[in-house]
């Protein structure tokens, strides 16, 4: 990463994230590995409230595509989540687990958006790890091609889909509409109203 970086934070958009192991190793390229990273992930991600729109862990760096956190800057939830996974996944011969600095690219539009998810998506599949990436296990792509729910809470259609009728279901009961009368036994009385 080169010296005297600049990033732009608190512009209330999404950022690309990349940040790799030490010297490149394929550090993370184990199972165990990626379910701790997903794990700290999600728990970073809960405590820092920032959103993940998309990721990939690949056997040597990861890409995540990330909101602004409520409580702190970007910098000091990805120390934090860089910290926790080390302390969990670094073999004691091992001088350090991830590589110091990271980068990070301001995305400010929907193209861009895009234009990430899909970099990220199709990472595995151009490293010949996977013929598809929907076969890639360690990342987005599921959630946002189907909605299944994994380790790692993505911000998405689904999301708040699911967010809503969650919503929906504690707001009241939703049997009938409001205006329906009842008749004499307690059940719904069809309403007729008169053809002019």
């Amino acid at each position: 990463m080169p010296k005297g970086l600049i990033r732009y934070q608190k512009t209330g958009g999404l950022h690309f994230i990349t940040f790799s192991c030490y010297r490149r190793q394929p550090l993370l390229g184990e199972d165990a590995a990626y379910e701790v990273f997903e794990h700290e992930l999600e728990s970073v991600r809960g405590r820092y409230g920032f959103v993940v729109a998309g990721y990939v862990l690949m056997p040597e760096h990861v890409h995540l595509l990330v909101g602004e956190p409520l409580v702190s800057p970007l910098s000091v939830a990805l120390q934090v989540l860089k910290q926790a996974t080390s302390r969990k996944l670094k073999a004691k011969a091992e001088d350090q687990f991830w590589q110091r600095r990271y980068y990070d690219f301001n995305v400010h539009n929907e193209l861009k958006r895009i234009e990430k998810l899909q970099y990220m998506h199709r990472n595995p599949v151009r490293r010949g790890l996977v013929a598809k990436p929907e076969e890639w296990p360690w990342s987005s792509f599921l959630h946002i091609a189907t909605g299944k729910i994994g380790t790692v809470e993505i911000e998405s259609e689904w999301t708040a889909r699911r967010r809503e009728a969650n919503r929906m279901l504690v707001s009241g009961p939703l049997c009938g509409p409001p205006f329906a009368k009842r008749a004499k036994d307690g059940a719904p009385a069809l309403v007729v109203k008169d053809r002019v």
